[in-house]
């Protein structure tokens, strides 16, 4: 007898999950087989093939590497370099005592303003006591002379002197006055008062301005002028010096008369302006640079001393090429620009960058002319070449 299997019809639902199954593989299949390949879509990778010269390449894709026409830019020359505040030396007053001594008073010191005519120091001094001495003398001498003049004459008019002893007479008279008047005069070059006789000198100071300068203390001994230097050294302030010490190299760029922008270290957001007013004629043989002497007015706060950052323009216009900042190659300390030079090839040429502008572009000091092409991506040329 034969058994008969009983026959289970499946649920529908297990029927249409798998159904979802079959057909979702069926789909991934065909959008895995749809799905395009990016690798055969790129463009073929550019070969570099190096020649002899470790400066020229050879691509056979340039049309990978874009290149640019260089830009212009013309703008006067500037040369940054360095200086320090000086006194202009045309407005340095020496304050000196033409009598030795001793100071025994000292009203003022280094670094003070003084106006014209402020006592500064007295001096004890040898000198004034002989030159008062020999004014006294001198006048004494004046009296005697003229009372023997006025008997001469008396004399003569009564028949009682002959014409050559009153001769001599008038002569000794006219010699005692002079003697009264030079020796008035050294008293003032001392700088006495024949009016109020002392054995001190008052020296006063004769222009107003700055001390920068002293070399003199209290009690100190003040010699003739011959062997000792300068009491003080007053300076007008109100317009000064800048110097420069500019290279040899670029002495060429500075011209007497230039415009120059100075900047203080101690004010940097400050800006004057002055002129180029003197070129050294000497080079200091160590540094092989030369002074160059700014002039210009004080605005008040410029100390003798002071460091500040000159910028001198020039008077002629520069004109120097300009391209993206992408287009240069930083290379072992050194810029480089990459240009095409026909026929697939490209070489790599060393230029003097310069500042890097705003916008992304960069100035080229030399080496590069305004037209001339280059590679647009410096970088990804030199990245090709290195794979």
């Amino acid at each position: 007898m034969k058994r008969r299997i009983p026959y289970f019809e499946p649920p529908r639902a297990a029927m249409a999950v798998g159904a979802g199954i079959i057909a979702a593989i069926v789909l991934t299949g065909c959008s895995e087989k749809s799905k395009p390949d990016p690798a055969a879509e790129a463009p073929p990778a550019a070969t570099v093939v190096t020649t002899g010269d470790v400066n020229a390449l050879k691509v056979d894709h340039p049309e990978q590497f874009p290149v640019v026409a260089a830009g212009k830019r013309s703008e006067a020359g500037t040369l940054n370099v360095t200086g320090t505040v000086t006194p202009d030396v045309s407005r340095n007053i020496p304050v000196v005592s033409l009598a030795s001594g001793r100071v025994i008073e000292i009203n003022a010191k280094l670094g003070d303003t003084v106006q014209k005519g402020q006592l500064l120091l007295r001096v004890q001094s040898a000198d004034i006591s002989g030159a008062f001495a020999a004014y006294r003398s001198a006048v004494a001498d004046e009296k005697l002379s003229g009372t023997q003049l006025d008997r001469a004459k008396r004399l003569f008019d009564k028949g009682a002197l002959a014409q050559k002893d009153l001769e001599v007479a008038e002569d000794a008279d006219a010699k005692a006055r002079i003697t009264v008047e030079n020796a008035i005069d050294q008293i003032r070059v001392l700088g006495g008062d024949v009016d109020h006789p002392a054995s001190t000198v008052d020296i006063f100071a004769p222009a107003s301005g700055v001390i920068t300068e002293q070399n003199i203390t209290a009690a100190a001994g003040v010699k003739t002028l011959d062997n000792s230097p300068n009491l003080f050294t007053i300076s007008d302030l109100s317009t000064v010096w800048i110097l420069c010490d500019v290279y040899e190299n670029d002495l060429g760029s500075v011209h007497v008369g230039d415009a120059v922008d100075i900047r203080l270290n101690a004010y940097p957001e400050r800006n004057f302006t002055g002129r180029v007013g003197f070129i050294g004629p000497i080079l200091d043989p160590t540094t092989r640079t030369a002074k160059v002497r700014v002039e210009m007015q004080n605005p008040g706060m410029m100390r003798v001393g002071m460091f500040v950052s000159a910028a001198f323009h020039g008077t002629q216009s520069k004109v120097e090429a300009t391209v993206p900042a992408t287009a240069v190659l930083h290379l072992h300390d050194r810029d480089w620009v990459y240009q095409p030079s026909g026929n697939n090839t490209f070489r790599r040429v060393e230029v003097v960058g310069g500042a890097i502008l705003p916008s992304k572009v960069q100035v080229i000091a030399s080496g590069l002319a305004p037209g001339d092409k280059v590679v647009a991506n410096a970088l990804e040329m030199q990245n090709t070449v290195e794979q």
